[in-house]
């Protein structure tokens, strides 16, 4: 499905919550819902990474199921944003489901969640992915964010060394043209925000203020991260994948048509997978004129304001949230952990991936407002023409763009 495909869906789902929301008897706290204080049957939707996770999360809510005395059906959605759009506009959505970092402020917005978290266990910047308006609404269930992979065979090739792994947005500029010089393309990167958007984190800008109210895009160091990026690609430095012949900049670098990529810990299943013999280490990303910089890609355990078993729902997602079950989580599915208290024990385990767990520590998260469907699709296609566009032209749309979305 394309990404424009997508945002359209998405855009319908979230346009029918909306409507449903007014006057639906949403509300912050869910208090007109009649609670059962019995058994409960819950129902838990999920967005699945494939069987692995189906599974796992299977046998954990069945674990918790017979030792509380409840009964839990987890389902796995074939696109949730749809169905749990619909769900929710309903009178009976899931009393648990998984809520997409990127979707959260749709349904905070209108009362469709519960405000059940308390989020001192887990990481601050997870956190702040899953908080409206001041209020934490649903804790992170895990955590996943970009960093630097770099083919350890090309690298060799191109006459670098250990020492030259790049730190900064100028090593990153100079190990690039060593590459190219050997014949290869040196970074592949995806097209979108959800890629681009680290450059302006490590800029010091971002798409939106931190509270999610205002638009923030048409600012220096925003112009200076699109710039930056610009010039790589105009210089045959950084290629999309589309430019590389692949769906996606993993596959690229997997094939071997490109030295380095930017991509988050979901890289490893997918190299492991389709191309077993590459050889590669993974590092932070290199920092930018304020520092460093990654994206954070989440989701939380959401509870429905509608659901009749709040109470056990709420030890339901403290049951899946403990240290050794989100381990358990990471060994099934390979996912990181979202807390605090298991981030040593996962880098213990999972030593190479401690470029992916230094990044949780800083990494944004996705915008977090209402509305910003279209508006966000309509800055994919603006990012995908950024070789040839105007960066300040493209920041300057957005921010026109948002800001009527955001005061609608």
């Amino acid at each position: 499905m394309t990404p424009l495909r997508k945002a359209a869906l998405a855009a319908i789902a979230s346009a029918s919550l909306v409507a449903a929301g007014c006057g639906s008897g949403f509300d912050d706290n869910g208090s007109k819902t009649q609670q059962s204080s019995g058994p409960a049957s819950l129902q838990i939707m999920i967005a699945s990474s494939g069987d692995a996770e189906t599974k796992a999360a299977k046998d954990a809510a069945a674990g918790w199921a017979t030792s509380s005395g409840n009964t839990a059906t987890v389902t796995p959605a074939q696109d949730i944003v749809q169905q749990l759009g619909q769900a929710l506009a309903g009178s009976t959505p899931p009393d648990v489901f998984y809520v997409d970092a990127a979707r959260f402020a749709d349904y905070a917005s209108v009362g469709a969640l519960d405000a059940y978290a308390k989020g001192d266990a887990f990481l601050p910047r997870l956190n702040e992915s899953f908080t409206y308006q001041g209020k934490l609404y649903c804790v992170p269930k895990d955590a996943s964010t970009l960093a630097l992979e770099i083919n350890t065979d090309l690298w060799t090739k191109a006459g670098l060394t250990d020492a030259d792994y790049p730190t900064s947005w100028d090593q990153l500029t100079a190990v690039a043209r060593k590459l190219k010089a050997s014949g290869v393309t040196p970074l592949a990167i995806g097209d979108t925000r959800d890629r681009i958007g680290a450059f302006l984190v490590q800029a010091g800008g971002w798409w939106v203020s931190a509270d999610g109210k205002q638009a923030t895009a048409d600012t220096p160091p925003n112009e200076q991260a699109l710039t930056y990026l610009q010039s790589l690609l105009r210089d045959g430095l950084a290629k999309y994948p589309k430019a590389l012949d692949a769906g996606w900049a993993g596959e690229a670098f997997g094939k071997g048509k490109a030295a380095m990529t930017i991509e988050g810990n979901w890289i490893k299943g997918a190299l492991s997978s389709d191309f077993p013999t590459v050889k590669y280490v993974v590092k932070e990303l290199p920092a930018g004129p304020k520092g460093k910089g990654t994206l954070s890609f989440t989701q939380c355990w959401g509870i429905a304001a509608k659901s009749k078993f709040k109470e056990q729902a709420a030890a339901f997602v403290t049951a899946m949230t403990t240290a050794d079950q989100q381990m358990a989580f990471a060994k099934g599915f390979g996912v990181m952990p979202s807390r605090t208290d298991a981030q040593a024990t996962y880098q213990q385990q999972y030593p190479d991936d401690a470029a992916f767990i230094a990044g949780a520590q800083y990494a944004q998260g996705p915008v977090n407002a209402p509305k910003m469907d279209s508006v966000l699709a309509d800055l994919d296609a603006a990012l995908q023409g950024l070789a040839t566009g105007d960066p300040k032209a493209i920041l300057q749309r957005f921010d026109k763009n948002a800001k009527t979305a955001l005061g609608g």
